[in-house]
């Protein structure tokens, strides 16, 4: 095996992480039905990608990618890998307003499984019932 072979397997497996991120970030608050402590991964991860979306900043993850894509003499790519791998398949082009929508979906799509986790698991309907009570909230 070739070292242009082996960078090119190692470009791909950073893309399979990275779509795999992608994944974890919209899907990720459902896990944390199962695993609770996934949030303590979860939610800064949310935030992160987040973060990275309303800034217009690239992921580190898309650099890697295209230094082991050229390690293996193979084109890089300019933008991120939403822009590449996801946006392309919708769109030719993207606009500062898709990079927002991708930001506020991000937070959006965790918004289901968090609130139901927390009405679910009592943390919200205590504080709820209390209230109704005249006991207040403490």
């Amino acid at each position: 095996m070739s070292a242009g072979f082996l960078y090119g397997l190692v470009a791909e497996a950073v893309v399979f992480i990275h779509l795999a991120a992608v994944v974890f970030t919209l899907l990720g608050g459902f896990m944390v039905w199962r695993w609770k402590w996934i949030a303590w991964v979860h939610v800064p991860v949310v935030l992160w990608s987040s973060l990275i979306h309303f800034t217009g900043w690239i992921c580190p993850l898309t650099p890697l990618e295209n230094f082991f894509r050229m390690k293996a003499g193979q084109a890089g790519y300019e933008g991120s890998f939403i822009e590449h791998y996801i946006l392309a398949l919708l769109t030719t082009n993207r606009t500062y307003a898709m990079q927002i929508f991708t930001g506020i979906l991000a937070l959006a799509a965790n918004c289901i499984p968090y609130g139901i986790l927390f009405f679910r698991f009592g943390l919200v309907r205590d504080r709820l019932r209390g209230a109704r009570d005249g006991r207040g909230v403490s």
